[in-house]
């Protein structure tokens, strides 16, 4: 159980839930939440405050399917990609992104090859210049298309 920051506690988490490990196969469709009562402007000022440090951080004006890899242990993602000098690097269409490189973008006609290819050139680089295993937060699904 994880507390829920409400006074109360959830077998959900960011990557886990009741339902693992059967959660590959499972959608949620929807969801109610009680939520304790609080003040409409602040949740304003907060969720405006939060979407602005997201755009500021996140290549949020290019199509992209969010945080590629999960953060190791002690680590960022993003920082070891980039260590690697692989911020910027494109194949096809697809490129690691300037402003966040834990995000591939679609800079313009990326196939789903160019951006496995990234993936994959990532992982590696990651594990040779690190020791450390990146974890996908992405999900390939689909046949594959070489």
């Amino acid at each position: 159980m994880r507390n829920d920051g409400l006074g109360g506690s959830s077998p959900f988490t960011l990557h886990s839930s009741p339902l693992s490990p059967h959660a590959i196969e499972e959608w949620f469709i929807s969801a109610t939440f009680r939520l304790p009562r609080g003040s409409g402007a602040e949740s304003r000022v907060r969720i405006t405050e939060l979407l602005k440090r997201r755009i500021a951080t996140q290549p949020l004006n290019q199509p992209n399917a969010g945080s590629v890899f999960r953060n190791p242990p002690g680590a960022y993602a993003a920082r070891l990609i980039e260590a690697c000098g692989l911020k910027g690097r494109a194949i096809g269409g697809a490129c690691i992104s300037d402003k966040h490189a834990n995000f591939i973008v679609n800079a313009g006609g990326a196939r789903a090859s160019d951006i496995e290819a990234l993936i994959a050139l990532a992982e590696h680089s990651v594990r040779e210049k690190f020791g450390v295993a990146l974890e996908r937060e992405v999900r390939i699904i689909g046949e594959r298309g070489d």
